[in-house]
């Protein structure tokens, strides 16, 4: 049998302000996800999510990317680049013209979209995706190609998702400064859902949490498409420093308690479990001299932190619509994810069902890149290979960094409205 002849190189990197990763994969001639290299690097000058030190951040970027050269064998210079802060939003313009019955031409396709400008306010901010929905024919949507047919009120709305121009730039220059142009800048919650959630979840409603060092991202997916989102700014690196400053000891060993001992639940045993510190990580120092905190300690400073970030993600999910149905489920995705017990706490505190997010649908990622904190690397490999039209285009900071980018939108739509129809 013919092994699969790799057709097409994808380049994606993820900035966190935890980690930097890189990833190159192949796109094979039956359509398959192949991963030629990886890497990973500790993540400096990222702050929330965002750059603070462009300088340290691009030496961490090209040695992530220069990690995942040397094992794909090959060398790029384009790179597709997440976006996890920044003011990031979403929006629905609606769009609705009349036509009188008449039938519908590709020219009253670009009628409606030229109505649309006025919609897309984009307030000062930078459009990443420019999605139109299904278009609705006198008041009844779920129509894919209106032409051809007949009707009074032709209608469509264009799904737009936003950033602050100044983060997606300080984004962009990072990448060029370790010699990579970018294709596109990605929201994280739009190639995360392509990664951990299944296609029926983002039809029928789902909302995914992303739990990440400093930040944690709450967006909602219903009827196919990312419908809002909102950052939390409060992650797991929050816990490690709660752990940290309530025992007096360095961030390196409040991280390895809370991965290897901690927990979001607890038993009766946690008062009997006691964990032997070195002197030099401070705790409370038993008669012999040897620090030590009980697993019931560590865990209750693990349970307040958790506690308030579980709190806000019930207010981000409330103000954005997702209540009511109790068969709606949660997605809980990210690094914070692989602390123990944290999916059943997250159902006990919000009342619904909670799953963790694992990455899917790319062959040959290594193990240590299988996990919940690579949801987004991974889904921005499945998004660049994906046919799914964004009318937005390749990232272009002349573009719509501009405060009149609305028109520049517009004429995109209708040129790949003409080219997909």
């Amino acid at each position: 049998m013919t092994a699969a002849r790799v057709e097409k190189i994808i380049s994606a990197l993820d900035i966190g302000s935890s980690k930097v990763c890189a990833l190159i994969a192949g796109k094979t001639d039956t359509g398959d996800l192949i991963v030629l290299g990886t890497g990973q690097r500790e993540s400096r000058g990222v702050v929330r999510g965002c750059i603070a030190d462009m300088e340290q951040a691009e030496l961490s970027v090209r040695h992530a990317v220069e990690q995942a050269e040397r094992i794909a064998g090959i060398n790029i210079d384009r790179v597709t680049v997440g976006i996890s802060a920044g003011g990031l939003d979403s929006m629905l313009a609606p769009v609705e013209i009349e036509l009188g019955g008449d039938r519908i031409e590709q020219e009253d396709i670009d009628d409606l979209l030229a109505a649309g400008r006025a919609n897309l306010d984009m307030q000062g901010k930078s459009a990443l995706h420019v999605q139109p929905t299904l278009y609705s024919l006198d008041g009844v949507g779920g129509v894919a190609n209106p032409i051809g047919l007949h009707a009074d009120r032709l209608g469509v709305d264009i799904h737009v998702v936003l950033a602050d121009p100044s983060p997606v730039r300080n984004l962009d220059l990072t990448a060029r400064a370790a010699h990579l142009e970018v294709d596109n800048v990605v929201v994280s919650p739009i190639a995360t859902g392509l990664a951990c959630l299944t296609a029926e979840e983002r039809e029928l409603g789902v909302a995914l949490v992303e739990m990440g060092a400093s930040i944690t991202n709450v967006s909602v997916f219903i009827g196919g498409m990312l419908v809002g989102l909102q950052t939390i700014q409060q992650g797991a690196a929050d816990i490690t420093d709660d752990i940290a400053s309530t025992f007096g000891m360095r961030r390196a060993q409040a991280e390895r308690l809370k991965c290897y001992y901690g927990s979001a639940l607890s038993t009766p045993r946690d008062h009997q479990d006691v964990l032997d510190l070195d002197k030099e990580d401070g705790g409370n120092v038993d008669d012999g001299g040897t620090p030590r905190i009980t697993k019931a300690q560590l865990n209750a400073v693990i349970f307040q932190r958790i506690d308030k970030i579980v709190s806000e993600i019930g207010l981000v999910l409330k103000h954005l619509g997702f209540s009511g149905t109790t068969g709606h489920q949660i997605v809980l995705t990210g690094g914070g994810a692989e602390l123990k017990g944290i999916a059943e706490h997250f159902q006990a505190a919000l009342g619904r069902a909670v799953r963790i997010g694992k990455p899917k649908g790319v062959s040959g990622v290594p193990e240590a890149h299988s996990g919940p904190a690579f949801s987004t690397l991974i889904g921005l490999v499945r998004y660049m290979a994906s046919d799914r039209i964004d009318l937005k285009g390749p990232l272009d900071p002349g573009d719509d960094y501009a405060d009149g980018a609305a028109l520049g939108i517009i004429e995109r739509i209708k040129r790949a409205i003409r080219e997909n129809f």
